[in-house]
């Protein structure tokens, strides 16, 4: 009866919070809306991110006022190990009851730039996104049907498969990119981060803990409703919405999808081998 109590307790603490989180901005901010057309029908494209030789590795996209082609590359050992290994403590905080830190590798300070908001002098901006890791694509399809088959699941065997995930992690996840989901922006009310990453696409993602990364990536949204979705991105789409809602609680909407595809990699510890010395692609 107590650990039916906890999980009760520690899923509707979860799930308010971040339901909270989100209608209070809805309700307070639906004011900062851009006079940029983005947006049709209720649904937006992104039309300076091109996919069309993804097959190739290589993913185009309009990056300081220029088409360009990126070579996209894999996270590294480092940075995957650290990353689970903080992951697993977190879960392990969460099982005591104890609140989750903020640093670690759940929430990315993503620096980007592009297009001022009405309400600011400046287009840069930094933003704490919360960010996971993504099946590769001949997996997603089946984790897509266990998550949909176990969300009913109490919040101790839902655990239990999320470690599972990352005890196999490097035959699961796809290390060519992170993933997260913008909560915020509608027609009516646009952050920041969502203008500049309509506007460019090039962002940084900054980890905050030792030892400590930043990741230069490109930064691919897409939106729920858009009709030209292909078979993998409606896939994307539903993970990413179907695990923060596995362990927050169900949604009254899809949100935003947000790809962050692997460009380059930074160890910026300090001390000797790091300082932001460049580690993928290694340097010549």
């Amino acid at each position: 009866m107590f650990k039916k109590a906890v999980n009760r307790r520690i899923t509707v603490f979860i799930g308010v919070l971040t339901i909270a989180m989100i209608f209070v901005c809805f309700g307070a901010c639906e004011s900062e809306q851009e006079n940029v057309k983005l947006w049709n029908n209720n649904t937006f494209q992104q039309k300076i991110v091109d996919m069309s030789k993804y097959s190739e590795g290589i993913i185009k996209a309009k990056v300081e006022g220029k088409w360009k082609e990126f070579k996209i590359e894999e996270l590294p050992d480092k940075f995957i190990e650290w990353n689970i290994k903080r992951r697993f403590e977190t879960i392990e905080k969460i099982k005591k009851m104890q609140p989750p830190s903020l640093d670690g590798p759940h929430n990315a300070m993503v620096a980007s730039h592009g297009r001022k908001r009405s309400d600011s002098q400046f287009s840069i901006n930094n933003a704490v996104k919360g960010t996971g890791f993504i099946p590769k694509e001949e997996n997603l399809k089946a984790i897509i049907k266990q998550l949909n088959s176990t969300i009913d699941n109490p919040f101790e065997k839902k655990i239990a498969i999320l470690e599972s995930f990352y005890e196999n992690g490097d035959s699961i996840f796809d290390r060519t990119k992170l993933v997260s989901l913008e909560l915020y922006s509608t027609p009516k009310f646009e952050t920041q981060t969502f203008l500049n990453q309509m506007t460019d696409p090039g962002v940084a993602l900054v980890f905050l803990d030792i030892p400590t990364f930043k990741i230069k990536s490109i930064a691919q949204l897409l939106h729920p409703d858009d009709p030209e979705l292909t078979d993998y991105e409606k896939d994307v789409v539903e993970y990413i919405n179907l695990i923060h809602s596995y362990f927050h609680g169900e949604f009254p909407k899809m949100f935003i999808a947000v790809l962050y595809h692997i460009v380059e990699v930074y160890d910026s510890s300090p001390g000797r081998g790091g300082k932001g010395i460049k580690i993928v692609p290694p340097s010549s």
